[in-house]
């Protein structure tokens, strides 16, 4: 092994490769995180805080375990159960129809008509039509959460670099033995990528595509606001929180396309062409709250494969390297995708799930122009596109 090392190297310090860290070094691994800026500083401390998975292989491990974050943590996740989803579109006022063939069987939730929406949820308007109520699920804090995983991590002796970036991996008998970067050499017995939307850049190094397509989400903060009974409120292609202080996080799209992001340097800064749009939808999903200020904006660059679910796989060549890339929804199952990132790195196969259907080979008859297919296309490639078209 390398001077400078660890028997685990995991690249990315977001949510997804924080947890892993924490998962491994709670096990007794040797563990380093390698980030190339700020840990949980990007998409994974800048979200909607959302916590309800319900149609992932991750979901029961999910909801299993984040009642018992904070204690098993150590640190405050600001986690908090349930969620409303309610509707103000006359056309979708029967969206909860198709909610019980996708929640598991074993999950509480209840039907809303719009008056029981306006007791439940304060800022709510006369134009809720219907909505559920959630028993399960819940949000949590971005933020505090990122933070949480990464001192927790160090607790059990993990290793976290920060403004590290990596440039390349070193072979040797057909295993990647150590990870080149901008600070010097780690050597590794095992990789976990989960670097967001650079997994794929890195994938490819090692012979592997991993389509993906990074984007730009941005939300908006209100001032703070009297605290509603249940702070979890989605709806009107919204998602979102309300702050244990009373402050409105949301956010919703509609999402800024990107080419690759660089490895090494910052991603790119967003437009703010999505926000005035989302403050007028919180507005129409919320009119009790639409004379409040929004008094910032955050923004994280998330990364998105083209069917819209996460990979999660230890692979056969090289076979000590397990990739993990989310999908835009790394910070709520970040508690079960760190357990199962452990298991595969230590005994091979998930315990608690069948990670069949997050495999790469899904993708193996995926169209070459896939992104432009979806119209996932920066803004000048796709007006250049459609001036073509024409």
């Amino acid at each position: 092994m390398a001077k400078s090392g660890s028997s685990v190297v995991v690249v990315g310090g977001g949510v997804t490769g924080l947890s892993a860290a924490w998962w491994l070094a709670r096990s007794g691994v040797e563990v380093t995180v390698l980030e190339k800026g700020i840990v949980g500083f990007e998409a994974s401390g800048r979200n909607g805080g959302g916590c309800t998975h319900y149609q992932s292989p991750l979901f029961h491990e999910e909801q299993r375990l984040w009642p018992q974050m904070d204690e098993l943590l150590g640190y405050p996740t600001e986690h908090r159960s349930g969620r409303i989803v309610f509707q103000v579109d006359e056309r979708k006022a029967n969206f909860h129809e198709g909610l019980a063939m996708r929640i598991p069987a074993g999950y509480a939730w209840e039907v809303l008509d719009g008056k029981q929406v306006r007791e439940r949820v304060p800022l709510a308007g006369d134009n809720a039509i219907s909505g559920v109520q959630l028993h399960f699920g819940g949000h949590a804090n971005p933020q505090r959460t990122s933070q949480a995983y990464a001192w927790a991590a160090q607790d059990h002796g993990a290793r976290i670099r920060q403004h590290v970036a990596v440039r390349g991996f070193e072979m040797a008998g057909g295993r990647v033995s150590a990870v080149e970067t901008s600070q010097g050499r780690f050597g590794c017995d095992a990789l976990v990528i989960a670097a967001g939307p650079q997994t794929g850049q890195l994938a490819a190094m090692l012979g592997h595509h991993l389509p993906m397509a990074p984007a730009r989400a941005e939300m908006i903060v209100t001032e703070p606001l009297p605290l509603m009974p249940m702070g979890g409120v989605d709806g009107h292609g919204l998602y979102g929180r309300q702050t244990l202080r009373g402050n409105l996080a949301y956010g919703g799209g509609p999402h800024e396309w990107y080419d690759d992001i660089a490895l090494e340097s910052p991603p790119p800064r967003p437009s703010g062409s999505v926000l005035r749009g989302l403050a007028k939808r919180v507005a129409e999903l919320l009119p009790r709250a639409a004379h409040a200020r929004v008094i910032r904006s955050w923004a994280g660059v998330i990364e998105n494969t083209p069917d819209g679910r996460p990979v999660i796989e230890r692979l056969s060549s090289p076979d000590n390297v397990t990739l993990a890339t989310m999908s835009s929804v790394g910070f709520g199952l970040s508690p079960a995708s760190g357990h199962a990132i452990r298991d595969l790195v230590v005994d091979g196969v998930c315990s608690f799930a069948d990670l069949s259907k997050l495999s790469l080979a899904r993708f193996a008859e995926l169209s070459p122009d896939w992104r432009r297919e979806l119209n996932w296309l920066p803004p000048e490639t796709a007006a250049a596109s459609q001036g073509a078209s024409r």
